[in-house]
């Protein structure tokens, strides 16, 4: 067998550069090879200058850590088995990708089991072969009863955290959207003069919609407006089309507060098919802020909601138990109001 002589002088056979180390990183961002493995462990007492320079090198260098070397060093793996339900709603997958995100920062895979709630068998087949792997951790992203019943109850043999929305939202980053949000979309109703309020909430199996749904009562209550129904949908545009299709009358409301953007493009087309201009007769205002909702007909007022804080937050959980460190708790800030077409003042009746 012959080979071609390459002019250049090489041997004709393709290399591949070799990959970067943290001393390398460290050379090029002028640091300690200690700073760099701290910052890639998630250390939060690195000077802000020192951080964006370890960035910056990290960036040009290419760095990706090797995760099986790290693993046979140690002895630990460092993959994150993660447990998730309806991934293709936008809250639940935005805070899968933030969770997947603040993983790899820190040097860990996560490994996505997606299962379906409505089905027992198919949540216990899930947690059986979530089990079976070599796991630093198990993240459950509970968004259900059920799930986080079972998750509760399953000894996974590596740390877990599981990532549910309490009852009790006092401390919990994922009910800022009941304790603040909520109230905030009910009094920006009420200071346009709404003083009668339908809600549309999501399914009453989910601790968050039952949630919305109590911070709702209580702010209406608060306002000295009043409820004149509940609805409920399964967060999808259809169930929001047919909790008002469906109606044999309307409520007589000037307001629907649906809870989330894509029940209320539904409920948005079927008051149009019943006659009602939006926002001149009925006001309609969401939550979530989903990339579509400025683009509706009228442009959606809904709540922005940090779905991928609360993923890192639910990450920071887990890691702080899989390496026994200090909690650095994540900042997840309040949702926060934005006002577009569908909400305007309540019409003179």
């Amino acid at each position: 067998m012959s080979t071609r002589a390459d002019p250049s002088g090489s041997s004709g056979v393709e290399t591949r550069a070799k990959a970067a180390t943290i001393y390398d990183v460290a050379q090029a961002a002028g640091v300690s090879h200690q700073t760099v493995s701290r910052f890639l462990r998630g250390f939060e007492g690195i000077r802000p200058a020192t951080r964006e320079r370890v960035v910056q090198a990290l960036d040009e260098l290419g760095y990706r850590p090797n995760l099986t070397a790290r693993s046979l060093k140690s002895g630990q793996s460092h993959r994150i088995g993660a447990l998730a339900h309806e991934i293709s709603q936008v809250g639940p997958g935005r805070i899968v990708e933030g969770a997947s995100i603040a993983a790899r920062e820190a040097g860990y895979v996560l490994d996505i089991v997606s299962l379906d709630t409505r089905n027992p068998r198919a949540i216990e087949e899930s947690l059986a072969l979530i089990t079976q792997h070599d796991l630093a951790g198990v993240l459950a992203l509970a968004v259900t009863d059920e799930m986080t019943k079972a998750f509760e109850a399953t000894a996974f043999g590596v740390p877990s955290y599981v990532a549910s929305e309490s009852e009790g939202v006092e401390d919990d980053p994922r009910g800022l959207l009941s304790k603040v949000g909520i109230p905030t979309l009910v009094a920006h109703l009420a200071g346009l003069g709404h003083r009668r309020l339908v809600h549309v909430a999501g399914p009453s199996m989910w601790s968050a919609s039952r949630n919305r749904t109590r911070a709702y009562e209580a702010a209406v209550e608060s306002l000295n407006l009043e409820s004149v129904g509940i609805l409920h949908g399964d967060w999808s545009a259809a169930s929001g089309y047919r909790a008002i299709a469906d109606l044999s009358a309307l409520p007589d409301a000037t307001a629907y507060l649906v809870a989330n953007d894509q029940m209320a493009l539904g409920v948005m087309l079927a008051l149009k098919e019943r006659g009602l201009r939006i926002p001149q007769d009925v006001s309609v205002v969401g939550v979530d802020d989903i990339p579509e909702a400025a683009y509706l007909d009228p442009p959606l007022t809904t709540l922005s909601n940090d779905f991928e804080g609360q993923g890192r937050a639910a990450v920071a959980q887990l890691l702080a138990r899989i390496e026994r460190t200090v909690l650095t708790p994540v900042a997840v800030p309040p949702p926060s109001l934005i006002v577009r077409r569908s909400s305007g003042p309540a019409p003179v009746r």
